[in-house]
């Protein structure tokens, strides 16, 4: 007998866990405990929501857990519905999927590959932090343009095309697709045609693997291939295909922090001094961009909570839900801008985040850069009526608007851009937008960036 579908089961993707995730956790919690039963879009699963439960599975000290696909019982035995839209994810063939040996080799040759970017004394992360800065600048740049003061869409218009142009500089992209490959992440993540992003993009990042195999450069695939050279075209295309989540994971962090600071009084303060790094890692706390990880299957018969959860059985590990177990919270100190290292928003265990320093670097640029260029940043709504996306994983605003007024220290961007000190030179068929100093104004991306504008 299947235990877990024979419990009445607490629907999860509710109108209200999108407005308020943390009542839905306090009730189940206080109805279940740390482990409850919960049915996502139609299918039983385990939510977990305790911070010591989730820090277990994470570990995975035993080799209790798997994260792959095959060890999920009803998916083994043809009950999961092959239209169920979560399970693409699920089957994905790369590092986040695997376990064991295939994981260790995978993820070293990650942690090799990111490390020039991440490594703060390194010649490469210093100039990484410089385009960084400058792809701010351009944006603000663009979502002003011909004004001093206005309205602005802080998500669609500087937090979420951030990543994806700091992507294309890892990836390295010179090949003539380079500005589709970015309009195709957009789409992947929320798009209309995410279906036929994900083939385009596909074939791009086989293309390019196919090239950085014979022609390296400093970028992420070419150092990926030197920590591993058995890894063939089609493993290395679908490794970088981790980088759409990783993107909407950074973007969605880089937008709650700017809506947690413009709302949050005693955030906002902070920043003066210079704690700008330290309000991330607070509002990774208090509001984790990446919400529920995507599913573990248990290996073997495993108590867990309340309840014995069988071999077979897929568990949903809620951070959010974690850092709010009284357990957990009831020892942080919410007065103060100093918050613990303790929280679980990087994961823990064989697959925490590898590019944790990249993603909090690029939301600490962004937070600082806003601040630089603007005397007033204000919400054009009540924080209570801010649109969440509503989706299984990632807490993600779907618009953050606000009222602006540029210092008027700020510079505008003057067009075509000059090289960055220790950057590559700019190739014809390099991504606009990515650093080359091509005209943003040929550029389709900086086109759908302008038609976003609205003048009040």
């Amino acid at each position: 007998m299947d235990y877990l579908s024979s419990l009445p089961l607490e629907p999860l993707l509710t109108g209200e866990y999108d407005s308020s995730p943390t009542l839905v956790h306090e009730r189940l919690r206080a109805k279940y405990g740390p482990v409850a039963p919960i049915e996502l879009l139609g299918v039983p699963a385990w939510f977990v929501l305790g911070y010591d439960e989730v820090l277990l599975v994470m570990q995975n000290v035993r080799d209790v857990w798997s994260k792959r696909v095959d060890n999920w019982r009803a998916y083994a035995e043809g009950r999961v519905p092959p239209d169920w839209p979560l399970l693409p994810l699920l089957q994905a063939d790369n590092m986040g999927f695997h376990d064991g040996e295939k994981h260790h080799v995978l993820r070293t040759a990650w942690n090799a590959a990111l490390r020039p970017f991440q490594d703060p004394a390194d010649k490469r992360a210093q100039t990484l932090k410089r385009a960084m800065e400058r792809y701010c600048d351009d944006l603000i740049g663009v979502m002003t343009e011909g004004t001093s003061t206005g309205w602005a869409d802080l998500s669609t218009q500087y937090g979420r095309p951030l990543p994806l142009m700091v992507a294309n500089r890892l990836l390295g992209v010179t090949l003539s697709r380079g500005d589709d490959m970015m309009m195709d992440q957009w789409r992947l993540l929320d798009g209309p045609d995410s279906a036929g992003a994900y083939q385009r993009l596909y074939v791009a990042l086989l293309e390019l693997a196919t090239a950085k195999r014979h022609q390296r450069g400093d970028d992420l695939p070419s150092y990926m291939f030197a920590a591993n050279p058995d890894l063939s075209n089609e493993e290395l295309a679908r490794e970088l295909f981790m980088l759409p989540g990783f993107l909407d994971f950074t973007g969605s962090m880089i937008c709650n922090v700017i809506a947690e600071v413009l709302t949050n009084p005693q955030l906002r303060a902070a920043l003066p001094v210079g704690a700008i790094e330290e309000t991330v890692n607070r509002v990774a706390l208090l509001n984790p961009a990446l919400a529920n990880l995507s599913f573990r299957y248990a290996r073997t018969d495993v108590k867990l909570g309340r309840f014995t959860i069988a071999a077979g059985d897929p568990v949903m590990l809620s951070i959010a839900g974690a850092h709010t177990d009284p357990r957990f919270a009831a020892a942080l100190t919410p007065d103060t801008i100093r918050s613990t290292r303790a929280h679980l928003a990087w994961g823990a265990g064989p697959h925490g985040c590898p590019s944790r320093r990249l993603a909090t670097q690029m939301a600490t640029i962004a937070v600082r850069r806003l601040q630089d260029s603007f005397s007033t940043l204000q919400l054009a709504l009540p924080p209570d009526q801010l649109p969440w996306r509503p989706s299984p994983f990632v807490r993600a605003l779907r618009s953050l608007p606000v009222h602006y007024e540029l210092d008027a220290s700020f510079v505008p961007s003057p067009g075509p851009r000059s090289r960055i000190p220790g950057e590559p030179p700019a190739s014809p068929s390099t991504a606009a937008g990515d650093g080359s100093g091509s005209q943003p104004s040929r550029s389709g991306f900086w086109a759908f960036l302008r038609k976003l504008r609205r003048r009040e």
